[in-house]
This record gives structure tokens, sequence and C-alpha cells, in this order.
């Protein structure tokens, strides 16, 4: 009999005691989460996300648009055509708009010739120079695979800058707080353009940086990094002012002549950020003879010429071209939510910093109301003020639905008819 019930029970299976095939990878994925170093772990998923929410909805609006009679408008035509040549994939091809190539044809001027394109700094298509040709020499895909890398790296410094600057004393609330700057950085009204084959995320990622280290007092790192972001745009050079702002900031405010010996021994490579626009300013020279060459071929080629910005502003805003008032007016909230939201003293780098970058792009006159929605992606400091407005309970959620829907009918605006409102 207790071989029968021995063998009886050798017949019945057990438990199976192997972790299954979906366990392991579960457990793998866990492993692998928890190596990545914080806070690359929430960015890497924020990026992928953002960009696969926006291919999705970018390919729909496209290929909704098809079938209405008309489409695309005459004056967008040319550039669909441009964007067939890079790719015939939509999800690649959307991210391809008017200055992506231009910078695409800087990308590929040979440099042993004499350089006759002066209308626009040369750090981001030379920074695609050295990747094309580990992408079989298509140098519009080199530009958008700078322009991703340089917003991995946006949204990594926004994490850190955000966390740091919004007054949380518990990690826990600091890691919180950088997760919602990175949020409504992501949610500026045209912050779908950081994804383009554009200087914005360059720009942005660059000017993050540049506060980040300033804030760590690391100054050598600030003026490196602010002489390339005076090389990616031409406000970059002014940005010298909020960064020396930071240094009085870190002494108390103190001006004095007892004070400027310690200024000009810790913050002396602040003369870098200037010097990289004195730098192209000296291809310039070097190339056509011609120290403002970029300043005559913005004249020439868009009638830009430096005018009061608040004249220009004020034009659009009583002018009868809605359009244009739109602009200004979004230009008009973003200053004023900088302007409440970062009125305490601490504050006042950003303050200045979010000034310069909107106004001077309306110092350039009427010809800036196309581009300037484009512009006021690199007033960063608004996304850290509603970040701060955001912990406010029941604000949040609201805040963040409000700002998606409207960069969501930006986006589709921009992906079908009107792409000259914004860019």
């Amino acid at each position: 009999m207790a071989e029968e019930r021995r063998a009886g029970t050798a017949d019945v299976p057990g438990p199976d005691l192997r972790p299954s095939r979906r366990a392991r990878l579960v457990s793998t994925g866990r492993l692998l989460a928890a190596r990545i170093p914080a806070p690359w772990g929430f960015v890497l998923a924020v990026f992928a996300g953002s960009k696969l929410v926006l291919s999705l909805v970018g390919v729909l609006v496209l290929t909704a648009w098809d079938g209405v009679p008309g489409a695309p408008p005459a004056d967008e035509t040319m550039m669909r055509l441009q964007q067939d040549r890079i790719s015939s994939h939509r999800w690649v091809s959307l991210w391809f708009a008017w200055d992506s190539f231009l910078y695409d044809h800087l990308a590929r001027l040979p440099l042993d010739r004499p350089w006759k394109d002066f209308g626009f700094p040369l750090l981001y298509p030379f920074l695609a120079r050295p990747l094309a040709p580990l992408l079989g020499g298509h140098t519009a895909w080199a530009l958008l695979l700078v322009a991703n890398v340089a917003l991995l790296f946006q949204l990594w410094f926004a994490y850190r800058l955000g966390a740091r600057l919004l007054g949380a004393g518990d990690p826990g609330d600091a890691a919180a707080d950088g997760r919602r700057s990175v949020r409504y950085l992501l949610l500026l009204p045209t912050a779908f353009l950081f994804q383009a084959a554009l200087t914005e995320s360059l720009f942005v990622c660059l000017a993050l940086a540049a506060f980040w280290y300033a804030e760590q007092r690391r100054w050598l790192v600030v003026g490196i990094v602010g002489y390339f972001l005076a090389m990616s745009r031409s406000v970059g050079f002014v940005v010298v002012v909020p960064l020396a702002l930071v240094l009085l900031r870190q002494h108390g405010w103190r001006l004095g002549l007892r004070s400027l010996p310690r200024y000009l021994r810790e913050g002396w490579p602040l003369l870098l950020v200037p010097a990289g626009w004195l730098t192209f300013m000296a291809f310039c020279r070097w190339q056509s003879g011609d120290w403002f060459a970029y300043q005559h071929a913005q004249e020439k080629g868009w009638g830009i010429k430096v005018q009061n910005p608040l004249g220009v502003a004020g034009s659009a805003l009583v002018g009868d071209n809605s359009a244009n008032a739109l602009r200004v007016w979004i230009a008009v909230a973003m200053l004023l939510v900088a302007a409440v939201g970062l009125r305490r003293r601490a504050d006042w780098p950003y303050l200045a910093y979010t000034l310069i970058v909107v106004l001077v792009p309306l110092s350039m006159g009427p010809p800036v109301y196309k581009s300037l929605l484009r512009y006021l992606l690199a007033a960063f400091p608004v996304a850290l003020v509603l970040a701060r407005w955001a912990r406010r309970p029941g604000l949040d959620p609201w805040l963040t639905a409000g700002l998606a829907l409207l960069q969501g009918a930006l986006f589709a605006v921009w992906l079908t008819y009107w792409t000259h409102l914004i860019i």
C-alpha cells in the first residue's frame, strides 16, 4: 500500500518553482532600471514618451490632412517636396521645416571655398558635420540627431536645476519639483519644436547647463558652455548679464571696489560668453572682410533692423493682423508669468534672462512675428514658475491639460497649414 501511495504521488505534478519567462524579463528590467543613475530613468522615459506621442499625432494629422482639398497650401508645397527628399517616412520628415533646410545647406557647404552664407550662427550645422559620415552622409539626419541628443541633455539639466531652485528641502520633494520642471518645459506652447531639426533644443540645453553650473559655482565650466551658447544664436552672448547676476547674488549683491577683485578672480570665465559671438564675427571677417556680415545678411534677407521691442509688440496688438496679435499676446503672457513668479530677489537672474530672450527678438522688428512663438521657447524659467505653482492642490491637472490642449492645437496648425504662424 505504501508503494502504491508513493507511486500515485509521483504521477501528480508538483508546483513549478522555476520563474516564468515573463517574470524573469520583469526582474531583469527592474534590475537594469535600478542601475540607471537618477534622474536618467525618468528623463529617458519622458524623452521616449513625448517623441512617441508627438510622432504618432503628427502622422495622424498629416494623413487626415491629405484628404482636404487644396492641401498642402501653395506656399507650403516647396517645403513638402523638401521633406519628401529627406525621408519618405513621415514620422521623420515632419520634423523638418523651413530653416531646417537652410541648416542642412550650411552643414554641406565645403570649407575650402569662399563662404557666402552668413545669416545663421554656425554651431548647430557644424556639429552635424562630423556625424553625417556615420549616417551615410545624410546631413539632415545628423541635424535631427544633434537636436534630439541636445533635447535629452536639456531635460536632464531642467530636472537638476528645477530640483535645486524650487526650494524643496526634502529630497523626495526636490525630485518631484525636478519632474514637474521637465514636464512643464515640454508643455510650453510650441515645445514640440524641441524635437525638430532646429536650434531650439541646443540653445535651451546650453542655457540650462550654463545656469546649472553657475548655481554650483563652477565658473570655468560656465564660461566654456557660454562660449558655445553664444555661437548657437545671436542672443546667446547677452546671457552673460543674467549669469553675472547669479555671481552677484552668490556674494550677497555686494558692489564696490573691495568686491571687484573677488568677482574678477571667480567670474573671469564669463568673458568667454561674448567671446563665442566674437569668434563668429571673426569668421565673418575672415571669409567676407566684414565683421558685421551676419547683421547685413539679416537686414538684406529678412528686412531685420534693431527697433524698440515695446513699440514692435504694441504695433501687433493694435494692428489688424490677428495672427501677429496672438503671437505677441502669448509673449506678454509669458512675461507676466515670469514677472509674477520670479519677483523674489533670489530669482532676479532668471527674470533678467526671460526679459532678454523675449525682448531681444522683438527688437528685430515686424519680421520677427512669424518666428516669435519659436523664439519664446528659450524662456525656460517660465516652466520653472509653472512647476512651482503646480504644487498647489488641484492646480496641476488643470494647468497640464490646458497647456497640452494649446500645444496640440498649435502642433496641428504647424503641421497642416500655417507653418509660418510658428516658424
